[in-house]
């Protein structure tokens, strides 16, 4: 456990793709905060990202249709 006079680095995985940076690049999108029930459980500023591959993405029917005209 981290209480709340300690200090961590942690690697998070998000359930769902999010849109960050790290602090250093883009300070805006370099802070996050995580909430439990409402309260706020842990802050901090993102010092590295794992970007996925873009092509890698689900394509919807909408999209492959309009890419073959």
């Amino acid at each position: 456990f981290v209480y709340s006079v300690d200090a961590a680095i942690v690697k998070l995985i998000p359930s769902k793709p999010m849109c960050v940076e790290t602090f250093t690049t883009f300070p805006p999108l370099g802070r996050f905060a995580v909430r439990d029930m409402r309260q706020t459980v842990a802050v901090g500023v993102i010092k590295a990202v794992e970007k996925k591959d873009d092509t890698a993405g689900k394509v919807t029917k909408s999209a492959a249709k309009a890419g073959k005209k």
